[in-house]
């Protein structure tokens, strides 16, 4: 019997204060290994600047080499400068699908390979493990930040580069977490959603633990909260998953593992749902390069964690580790539930056991997915709030640093009871009019609050704004153009990030090849 190895696929595991702590000091040091954090490291080399990557993990990448291969891009001609590098580079690994020599669709391990050669060429250290404790602030500028194992990385300028916004909030930069109401930024898809068509049950499923009996509890995942107003705001934040590698080649198939600690009786929402007559729960079916697929969510019942991941956004590092182990369970626990549970019908066992993990990706996580598909964490709120209203071109930001395109898309945030039944709420799919201008002023704190950091993940914009702005190779371009302004102002004597001349960085972001305008 072969014994998966599980120890290493974690989010974290406390250090001890090391006895010869490092300082590092660099230009600029971007906190986040992801994939803004990379193409703004490529950008500030290019720009003179020296550079060092402290990462939370122990990997690079991001979600980009975690999973996420089927690449959401809304339009890909909206993507330019050193993400379209990117994807001209997959291009070359696999033989361009485009005329214009980009591929979209990649393995885990052929991005990671890009970006750690992007890295080494560039000659851009990356400390692993870098688990931020403290930032040391003088004159509204940050100074360094300081990690749990002592180590402490000085710079003229910051960059936060990360899902979850951990920098920003420990410099004392204002942020939101949850859905703002609509009433806030004249929005009408923000707040609670119910009525979508998508991603919700298509049969009535009871649930309580006994059936009929709402006395005898609620199943795992389900909330008693009440269900609130349409467009009421709250601090519901959009599911979580993990974006699955998945290869139905046999000699590359390793067979769905047992997690650890698993409960079958966790997934009798999904047994029940399948009872039913639904069997909508998995994506197999969507072909990446060399026999695998990113396995996404969809259905009413599937990988997404719905409700389950609101404490990570502000939790500390044990809290968000209890999550992450939480959504690898449910993940991990759903594809070992339906290929081998006696609750799930014959049929369906069989379609989902001739799939598996690919024995080629994540060999240190037991071929499974390291990072946790955090789909929104904090928000940070600057001077431009991206909201609805530049998502569909009703306002135009006039300092555009690059272009969305994807649509309004959020994940459910909720799993309630209505009626004596289950629903799920928060699913919002709208589309976009095509791609729109991101504001120059919303990666940038308040100046007031900080002067030499720049925010291109954790954005200032609305919780549904953000559903459309959340793409990787929108984070890449936005990675290159908070790079630019932190180069622009330290050319300048290290001057504010708020003080760089709007047509001074238009002027060399579009000499990169950024795509700014409509």
């Amino acid at each position: 019997m072969t014994i998966t190895d599980f120890s290493k696929l974690r989010y974290y595991k406390k250090q001890a204060v090391s006895e010869n702590p490092e300082r590092v000091k660099a230009d600029l040091c971007i906190y986040g290994g992801t994939s803004a954090g990379i193409s703004a490291a490529v950008q500030a080399t290019r720009m003179g600047l020296s550079v060092v990557i402290a990462e939370f993990g122990l990997h690079l990448g991001g979600l980009t080499a975690s999973g996420l291969g089927r690449t959401d891009f809304g339009y890909k001609t909206s993507v330019g400068g050193i993400a379209r590098e990117f994807y001209q580079e997959i291009g070359k690994q696999y033989g361009s699908e485009d005329g214009d020599g980009t591929a979209w669709y990649l393995e885990p391990h052929v991005a990671k390979r890009v970006y750690t050669e992007w890295l080494e060429k560039a000659g851009v250290p990356v400390y692993f493990e870098q688990h931020l404790a403290k930032v040391e602030k003088k004159d509204g500028k940050i100074i360094s930040i300081t990690m749990e194992n002592g180590n402490v990385f000085a710079a003229d300028a910051f960059i936060d580069a990360t899902y979850e916004g951990d920098l920003l909030a420990r410099a004392g930069v204002s942020y939101h977490v949850g859905r703002e109401s609509n009433t806030v930024y004249n929005e009408t898809w923000n707040g609670i959603q119910f009525g979508s068509p998508h991603h919700t049950f298509k049969a009535w499923v009871d649930p309580f633990v006994k059936e009929g009996k709402p006395d005898s509890g609620l199943l795992h995942g389900i909330s008693d909260e009440a269900p609130g107003i349409q467009g009421q705001g709250d601090r519901s934040v959009q599911a979580y998953n993990f974006r699955i590698c998945l290869t139905d080649a046999p000699e590359n198939r390793v067979k769905f593992p047992e997690p650890p600690q698993y409960d079958p009786s966790k997934f009798e929402l999904l047994a029940r749902y399948l009872r039913a007559g639904v069997w909508d729960a998995l994506r197999l079916h969507v072909p990446m390069p060399n026999q695998k697929t990113d396995l996404n969510n969809f259905g009413g019942v599937s990988t997404d964690h719905i409700g389950m991941n609101h404490e990570w956004p502000d939790g500390d590092y044990a809290t968000r580790e209890r999550v992450f182990q939480e959504h690898v369970h449910h993940n991990l626990g759903m594809l070992y539930f339906l290929s081998n549970d006696e609750r799930v019908p014959q049929a369906v066992r069989e379609e989902v056991g001739r799939w598996g993990l690919p024995a080629d990706e994540f060999q240190q996580t037991a071929n499974w997915p390291h990072y946790l598909y955090v789909r929104e964490g904090r928000r940070m709120v600057g001077e431009v709030v991206m909201n609805q209203n530049h998502c569909l071109r009703y306002v135009k930001a006039e300092d555009s640093i690059g272009l969305a395109s994807y649509g309004m898309d959020s994940h459910n945030c909720r799993r309630l009871v209505l009626d004596g039944r289950c629903v799920n709420e928060g699913d919002v799919e709208i589309p976009v009019l095509g791609p729109y201008p991101i504001s120059h002023r919303a990666i940038l704190p308040k100046g007031e609050e900080c002067t030499n950091l720049v925010v291109p993940v954790c954005l200032s914009a609305s919780h549904i704004a953000y559903g459309s702005i959340r793409m990787e190779p929108v984070f890449m371009v936005l990675g290159q153009s908070a790079a630019t302004i932190a180069g622009l102002a330290l050319a300048a004597g290290g001057r504010a990030v708020q003080d760089v001349e709007y047509s001074e960085l238009r002027e060399r972001l579009l000499q990169d090849g950024q795509s700014l305008d409509l």
